[in-house]
């Protein structure tokens, strides 16, 4: 059931309480092992009959609530965290298939994550299936020839292309699959895929969760019976999330609703100049009403997000970079999310 309480307010307080010697910000916790009185007080806490950490690499109390927050935010049971966004993918991935399985997704999926379906699924006989990302009759015709796990992410980076995560979600539990939402792009402050029938949503923290292009982390949210088998994995892998990093994650998620918002306001407002500048062929931002998922966006999303892509009308490798290299307030840099901004080039 989601809170009644407001999301910019669970970005600041959520997951946060009392800590050690009164302190008003979230201790870091460096160490890599955790004490006890006796070994039966230990042992209660290592088969969960007591609260407690054994070892970092299982579970940090910095880290804990860096999950419990964006476990809040995203309204799921469970939350688990990893190093980066592709650790907290390839171990939700790696967690719910199998040698034998077969997972669908589309096509502009992110880079990584493209890289471990056609790069290393196949070296454990794991089937993909990238469809075309907008065609949803496609993946649909793909889910009822067998499915696992139906791999989405809306709005797609850079091209922000929009899939009905409702529609989807139900033809992919009608055929067993469960369904994992890459939902980095958008935030919990602009949606929520588990409300919408996903049954995991990730996300690449080092993006927009932090804001601040200055720690990596990633995380994944939803029932516990799923997350357990995605921290079992992700323990064991050993892409554990440093507890200063989930420290700067978490300063950095007190601004969130805050920020997003006004990228929100920023990214509409920039797509409407650049939609009537005469040097421009067309703009994608699901924010458009000239956008092609423009009315699915309105209906799953409260806002549209801080990233928009653009061509331009002389569409050649020079143009762009000279385009690039007159920008003031961006970075040439391939990152997101931050409060400056930053752009990539297109080959």
């Amino acid at each position: 059931m989601k809170s009644q309480i407001g999301q910019g307010t669970q970005a600041v307080w959520a997951g946060e309480k009392a800590y050690l010697l009164g302190a008003t910000q979230v201790p870091v916790v460096l160490s890599a092992a955790f004490g006890y009185r006796d070994m039966d007080e230990w042992l209660n806490v290592a088969t969960g009959k007591a609260e407690g950490h054994i070892y970092t690499r299982n579970s940090n109390p910095t880290v804990a609530v860096f999950e419990e927050k964006v476990r809040l935010l995203e309204d799921a049971e469970a939350a688990t965290s990893a190093a980066s966004g592709m650790g907290i993918i390839s171990s939700t991935l790696f967690a719910l298939l199998a040698s034998g399985s077969r997972v669908v997704s589309v096509k502009d999926t992110y880079g990584g994550t493209s890289a471990i379906f056609n790069e290393y699924m196949p070296k454990f006989r794991i089937d993909t299936v990238q469809c075309d990302t907008a065609d949803h009759d496609q993946i649909e015709a793909e889910i009822a020839k067998g499915c696992n796990v139906l791999y989405l992410e809306t709005p797609t980076n850079p091209m922000t292309k929009i899939i009905d995560i409702k529609r989807l979600s139900k033809v992919a539990h009608a055929h067993g699959a469960v369904v994992v939402v890459d939902n980095t792009t958008a935030t919990p402050i602009n949606q929520n895929p588990l409300q919408l029938g996903a049954d995991v949503v990730v996300h690449s923290a080092t993006k927009f969760l932090g804001g601040h292009a200055d720690a990596l982390g990633g995380v994944a949210c939803g029932s516990k019976h799923l997350i357990d088998q995605v921290h079992h994995y992700r323990e064991i892998h050993g892409a554990v999330l440093d507890p200063m990093s989930a420290y700067l994650l978490l300063r950095g998620m007190k601004t969130l609703d805050l920020r997003i918002t006004r990228q929100n306001e920023s990214a509409l407002r920039i797509a409407r100049f650049l939609e009537s500048h005469p040097a421009v062929e067309r703009v994608f931002y699901p924010g458009l009403e000239s956008h092609p998922g423009h009315a699915i966006a309105r209906q799953q999303m409260r806002g549209f997000g801080g990233v928009l892509s653009f061509m331009l009308k002389e569409n050649s490798l020079d143009t762009v970079g000279q385009l690039i290299s007159h920008l003031r307030f961006a970075h040439a840099a391939g990152n997101l999310g931050a409060g400056r901004m930053g752009e990539t080039e297109m080959r």
